[in-house]
């Protein structure tokens, strides 16, 4: 889970292509939260974070069991080189050598009683096999759910943080367009469906679509920041998506009430993605809570 990305990437994700909207720069949650979150009252930010320190500690100590007991058995792991399983995650972190890492930006979002998200940023001193990584920053996300009486890791993403990138020019902007007439698609339990959702509405230039498939405290993690979901809506309006190719689906249910979806995302003229939405199931209304995305490394960049 603690694999640092090897590599600067190059950014990808077209809401992240936007300088970040006055007042949201590095924010998280905003003022409707307790509109439509179920909120978790069984563990505090305090909690979450002390285990995830705790998983970092077991790999700086190369504590390689320990570190296993903090994942769950259907634990997934997004990095720049795709999508890992426990397996792959606990192999992977040995041929890492953590000397020192340092926090910042701790926040915490409920998805629902028995899950949380919880996202920060880390600089580091680390080799990889051998090799020394940059120091970053780098932004992490990492999901956690109550199994038999234990909150455990079970999603992890990481994206090396990179200086906003310019907004296209006028004449490379999408020109606006109003919403189609046609009624929009209503999320269910199935994230695959929802996130095609949103493909669709990005497509169609719906954008008021969009921002209704989004729970008010929404959060996107991108390269160069975090969006809050005003911010979201605002950013990908800037872009056409409508040649996006969508590949490589992968589902993780947290519970009755949540799963997440993970995917690869292909836009002409942005590097590939790896892409990874949570929905939740709030008040009997499925909605997106979080969005991550992780620029792939390139041919290059993997040897």
């Amino acid at each position: 889970m603690k694999r640092i990305l090897l590599f600067s990437c190059l950014f990808v994700f077209a809401a992240a292509c936007s300088p970040q909207p006055p007042g949201n720069k590095d924010t998280t949650v905003n003022a409707n939260k307790a509109a439509d979150t179920k909120a978790s009252s069984a563990v505090s930010e305090a909690d979450i974070i002390a285990k995830e320190k705790a998983a970092w500690d077991a790999v700086k100590k190369k504590d390689w069991d320990g570190f296993a007991k903090t994942l769950a058995v259907d634990y997934l792991e997004v990095l720049d080189d795709g999508v890992h399983d426990k397996a792959k995650t606990v192999e992977s972190v040995k041929d890492l050598d953590l000397s020192d890492v340092s926090y910042t930006d701790w926040k915490m979002l409920p998805i629902d009683k028995n899950a949380v998200i919880i996202t920060y940023s880390v600089t580091v001193k680390a080799n990889y096999k051998g090799q020394p990584i940059p120091p970053g920053p780098y932004r992490e996300a990492s999901v956690y759910v109550t199994r038999n009486g234990e909150w455990i890791t079970v999603f992890y993403q990481e994206t090396l943080s990179r200086p906003p990138m310019p907004p296209p020019s006028p004449a490379n902007q999408s020109k606006a367009a109003n919403s189609p007439a046609a009624k929009a698609g209503e999320p269910g339990p199935d994230p695959v469906a929802d996130e095609k959702l949103v493909w669709d509405a990005f497509k169609s230039r719906n954008f008021d679509a969009f921002a209704s498939y989004l729970a008010n405290d929404f959060m996107e993690v991108e390269a160069d920041g975090v969006y809050d979901k005003a911010g979201s809506v605002k950013a990908v309006s800037m872009f056409d998506l409508s040649k996006v190719e969508l590949s490589d689906w992968r589902t993780l249910r947290l519970d009755d009430d949540a799963s997440v979806v993970t995917y690869v995302a292909k836009i002409p003229g942005f590097p590939t993605a790896y892409h990874s939405s949570v929905w939740a199931n709030r008040n009997g209304k499925w909605l997106g809570v979080f969005h991550m995305g992780t620029p792939a490394a390139s041919s290059e960049e993997k040897k």
